[in-house]
């Protein structure tokens, strides 16, 4: 790579060749540094270490050579100057919003974004005098008019969770920057194999490694990617708060990378053939998928994205009319192959109810006005058999006795 100009590269290669670790050993694969700190030739290097003037590792709560490799590799991807890694997702937005953020300041966000974060916006930041409107992630006049003179950040998910509605990316850059803000991207679902919001405007990219960057939902970590003057202050809340990645799950996260596009193309066409599918069976009252023509944003997503993703919601109603959590429990624990549970991204497929786990602690009112009814199932698709998946989904059909 060393005299290859990684401008001229596709995701692909990047994702294989980018930031790799090369030891005396010469091993083909990416070492794992797995220590907390490292050793200096002198007292002077020790102290022009600390100091900034000679760059270098010093502790591995914010400089490892795995880690490294994992932000440099991400940076790529995305396109971005500079990525910060964090220990979790939500430990990458908390970050962004505290490295950049100070008392007064104003975010506008969407309201269908993950139930935590709602839970940072109303308990933590609020605490600090950092307030934040919802507004309607396609609706921009609605984003436009919950702007003041304080907003610095506006911030989204798309495709949303879990209805997988889509914001408009070019339009909300130009809005933000119109008015002295910065737009934010939450690009979990897409990955860079799916979409570059930096291409769009976007300032900002956060991602939870935890899902598609991983793949197979192994290690916990998140990950901020955006210019380099607002990654120095974001590593600098690293640094101080420590809310690190671990070089083993940096490590993990650098496999995963290998195989990001492949798995993302997998797992959207496998999804794309089940929401097809599902829209025609009995007891399927709407699919929620920006892959399916009758979907609002449909033709937006194709703009702005090269796949729609593996992740879908449906709205399920048994043989009596009865659109309510039961209807979903019963379907939900009808299935045997596919996983009950709320983490997404993994080559297993996994099945939750929002309303109880992922948005469980977010306000009944707020649940309502983002769509996350108590008869809505959320699919993340994996890269099991079309034929097996939708004989267990035919279970959860049959357990509303409308098959």
């Amino acid at each position: 790579m060393n005299d290859l100009d990684p401008t001229q590269l596709d995701v692909e290669t990047l994702a294989i060749r980018t930031a790799q670790l090369r030891t005396d050993e010469m091993a083909h694969s990416d070492p794992i540094f797995l220590t907390s700190s490292f050793v200096y030739e002198s007292a002077a290097q020790a102290a022009a270490r600390f100091g900034g003037q000679e760059p270098g590792n010093i502790y591995s709560r914010f400089t490892n050579p795995t880690v490294r490799a994992f932000e440099q590799r991400l940076a790529a991807l995305e396109g971005g100057e500079a990525c910060v890694a964090f220990a979790s997702g939500m430990a990458a937005i908390s970050g962004t919003f505290f490295s950049l953020l100070s008392p007064g300041d104003h975010i506008v966000s969407s309201r269908s974004v993950f139930g935590t974060t709602n839970v940072v916006f109303d308990k933590y930041l609020a605490k600090f005098g950092i307030e934040t409107s919802l507004v309607d992630l396609s609706d921009l006049k609605d984003w436009e008019s919950a702007i003041r003179p304080e907003t610095r950040i506006l911030y989204l998910e798309t495709p949303s969770n879990p209805l997988s509605e889509i914001g408009d990316i070019r339009a909300l850059a130009k809005l933000a920057h119109d008015n002295g803000a910065l737009l934010v991207v939450d690009n979990c679902f897409c990955t860079p194999a799916l979409q570059k919001p930096l291409e769009l405007g976007a300032d900002i990219i956060i991602h939870s490694a935890t899902k598609y960057l991983d793949g197979q939902g192994r290690c916990l970590g998140g990950a901020v990617v955006g210019p380099k003057a607002e990654m120095e202050e974001v590593l600098g809340f690293v640094r101080s708060a420590g809310a690190c990645m671990s070089p083993f799950n940096a490590w993990v996260f650098l496999k995963g990378l290998e195989t990001l596009s492949l798995r993302m193309e997998a797992q959207s066409a496998r999804t794309q053939v089940l929401a097809e599918w599902l829209e025609s069976q009995p007891g399927i009252v709407r699919v929620h998928y920006a892959g399916l023509k009758n979907h609002p944003q449909h033709a937006l997503a194709g703009k702005q994205q090269s796949g729609y993703g593996a992740v879908m919601s449906i709205e399920v109603e048994d043989a009596a009319g009865n659109r309510d959590r039961q209807a979903a429990w019963r379907f939900i624990d009808a299935t045997r192959l596919i996983s009950i549970t709320a983490n997404l991204g993994d080559v297993k497929t996994t099945i939750t109810h929002p309303a109880s786990t992922t948005h469980g602690r977010v306000k009944e009112e707020e649940k309502q006005r983002a769509g996350v009814t108590e008869n809505l199932i959320r699919l993340a698709i994996g890269l099991e058999s079309v034929n097996d998946l939708k004989a267990d989904l035919n279970r959860g059909l049959e357990a509303l006795g409308s098959a």
